[in-house]
């Protein structure tokens, strides 16, 4: 970013491609690998939401906290989780991140911030709280970005939290990914108001729709939500706007979205569209997106090789990890 300007510069939004291409590559290769019979996992696909944490994760540091939810691969790739460890715990081994205890839908690596995946809809929002008054009693700086979808915005912990983050002025960003489907159920027909991030107002903090798949438009938004956190200044709610290209998991036929509406979606498909922007309006050549994708897609492989070919747990695991250790 250029010193003083609220515009990202090229190398940003290289880097920021470069995210979208790596998190848009293991998606791809996951739902390969599970239709191949290799992999025996439920999987919740972030197709098309690739833009939205390619953009946040640049302004995040090593050790800010993540939060995400069960459609999470595209998150947990952007905070820097090892691809290796990261494919390991989706296929349940005990090179995985969590010994292949969690699986997909509960991947955690503290080491890169992300403290915890949910499968419950709406529960990570109060496990922020938590997070952000650590940090701000410990003067750490560090912020909390909370991932969820629009049905999560209509359950109760969704008002509870961000009334206290509003209270206490937690370092707290709520990114609701709105990708306009509850699971099979469409945003008009579940959702009171026309845009989620209205409901801000309510708990006095700022509240911003953007479009998520606009890579300039989502790092600004973001970049301002954080710094404004990591100020001290409270919480804000970002509602990125986006669509999911794939069914609600792996299996689902997405016949509840009518077809015309998918078809405007796929054929404005963020990434190849962000690539094309990149040598239309940056001048970066087709070679060096080139070499980024195929660098990325060598990563993917070596990742599916290394998990794979790791063994599942023993047995004796079911009675590790559940009290502290002994030291030795």
């Amino acid at each position: 970013m250029t010193p003083g300007s609220n515009m990202p510069d090229v190398a940003t939004l290289k880097r920021i491609y470069t995210r979208a291409s790596l998190i848009k590559l293991n998606d791809q290769v996951m739902r390969q690998t599970i239709r191949a019979g290799k992999l025996q996992i439920i999987y919740y696909s972030p197709r098309g939401q690739e833009i939205i944490p390619s953009a946040i994760s640049d302004h995040l540091n090593e050790d800010d906290y993540l939060i995400t939810i069960y459609r999470g691969l595209h998150d947990q790739v952007a905070k820097g989780v090892p691809l290796k460890q990261l494919w390991a715990e989706y296929a349940g081994k005990v090179t995985g991140t969590c010994k292949g205890k969690g699986g997909p839908m509960h991947i955690t690596h503290p080491d890169t911030g992300v403290m915890v995946t949910t499968g419950i809809v709406g529960s990570g929002l109060p496990i922020a709280l938590g997070m952000g008054l650590a940090s701000q009693m410990d003067g750490s700086r560090r912020v909390t970005i909370t991932n969820f979808g629009d049905g999560a915005s209509n359950i109760g912990a969704f008002h509870e939290s961000l009334n206290l983050a509003s209270v206490w002025k937690l370092p707290i960003v709520f990114v609701c990914q709105n990708n306009l489907y509850a699971e099979h159920t469409s945003y008009r027909l579940g959702t009171a108001v026309e845009n989620i991030a209205d409901r801000a107002a309510s708990y006095t903090m700022p509240g911003l729709t953007v479009n998520g798949n606009d890579p300039v438009e989502m790092w600004r938004a973001a970049g301002e939500a954080i710094a404004r956190a990591r100020r001290g200044d409270g919480p804000t709610l970002l509602e990125c706007r986006t669509f999911r290209f794939e069914g609600h998991l792996v299996g689902d036929d997405s016949h509840y979205i009518p077809k015309e509406e998918m078809a405007a979606a796929v054929a404005a498909d963020p990434v190849p569209a962000f690539r094309q922007r990149l040598v239309d309006d940056y001048g970066v050549s087709i070679a060096e997106l080139d070499a980024i994708d195929a660098d990325n897609k060598a990563q993917v492989d070596e990742a599916v090789q290394y998990a794979l070919a790791s063994e599942y747990p023993a047995l004796v695991e079911n009675e590790r990890d559940i009290f502290a250790e002994p030291a030795i």
